[in-house]
């Protein structure tokens, strides 16, 4: 298997988007999506254990149609944007994707 393989095809975006770990929420803008998972940019963190891998964390957004999306995520990867750090990348896993997250996504094709 090609060590690039993927489960899902991309769809490149830039949707605003709002990560919610807890109380705190950090405002992003989605670069991929895809039915499985969503990477997002970030603005920098003073802590960077939210986005550790395996932590659970509510992803929302609004697609270009106007439907309004909340997904349970994990994180699978995170790192600050070199050289200096001024963004966050997070790959997320959606957990349980709802039907209407899939039928939305179709409008982005």
């Amino acid at each position: 298997m090609d060590i690039d393989a993927r489960r899902h095809e991309r769809i490149i975006v830039n949707i605003r988007a709002e990560l919610v770990c807890g109380d705190r929420r950090y405002a992003g803008s989605i670069e991929n999506i895809s039915p499985g998972g969503v990477y997002v940019v970030t603005a920098p963190t003073k802590s960077s254990r939210d986005f550790a891998p395996a932590s659970v964390l509510e992803l929302r957004f609004k697609f270009p149609s106007g439907e309004k999306m909340n997904l349970h995520c994990v994180v699978k990867w995170s790192y600050s944007t070199p050289p200096h750090g001024l963004t966050n990348s997070v790959g997320l896993e959606i957990t349980d994707p709802p039907s209407a997250y899939k039928e939305s996504l179709k409008t982005l094709l």
